[in-house]
């Protein structure tokens, strides 16, 4: 027993007390990093404020494309009416020159006379007929024949070709001769009036 009581002294004895201790050169472990403050949710006061600046953005946006559309819907409508308005101005061109030729033609014949031949009577009669027609025709479509005769002038709706003394009693600038009538269309100038104009 004594020696079994000497073997267990000395492997005590042999045990370093500083054998369990850390080594000074291992790295020490680090505290982990505290946890980062959770963000503040927004009140009900916020989310209600949020919300309506939303919509408000989304109304203006809907008010400016309601807007460029009702623009556009109004272009397109007034571009469609004047195309269809003024898509036959070239050919009513040539139709008020065709009333123009008859109109020459009437004044190159002879004044009425009581003893002049029943022929040029029937004639004369016969192309009054056709142009007072003709006319009628054309005012249906909006073809509108204006004698300047008289009138102050007018640049947008005539076209001076010359200028003659002021006869007695008539103003400076007014029309004292015209040569050929001035045609509009719906309101907008076709052919200007020829004209010859009273000056001072």
């Amino acid at each position: 027993m004594v020696g079994a009581a000497i073997s267990t002294l000395t492997a005590k004895t042999s045990h370093h007390p500083m054998s369990d201790s850390t080594d000074p050169q291992a790295p020490h472990s680090q505290a982990p990093d505290p946890p980062a403050p959770a963000e503040a949710l927004p009140t009900d006061a916020e989310r209600i404020a949020d919300l309506e600046a939303e919509l408000g953005a989304m109304r203006d946006k809907w008010l400016r494309a309601e807007a460029e559309m009702q623009n556009l819907r109004t272009r397109t409508k007034r571009e469609a009416d004047e195309a269809r308005l003024y898509a036959v101005q070239k050919f009513a061109k040539d139709v008020v020159e065709t009333a123009d030729n008859l109109r020459r033609g009437l004044d190159s014949l002879p004044a009425a006379a009581e003893e002049e031949p029943e022929l040029l009577a029937k004639l004369r009669g016969g192309f009054a007929g056709v142009e007072r027609g003709f006319v009628a025709m054309l005012e249906r479509h909006g073809i509108i024949r204006q004698d300047p005769q008289g009138q102050t002038f007018n640049p947008e709706l005539h076209e001076a070709m010359a200028e003659q003394p002021a006869p007695e009693g008539v103003a400076p600038g007014t029309v004292i001769h015209a040569w050929t009538p001035a045609w509009t269309l719906n309101g907008r100038l076709l052919k200007p009036a020829m004209v010859v104009v009273a000056g001072k």
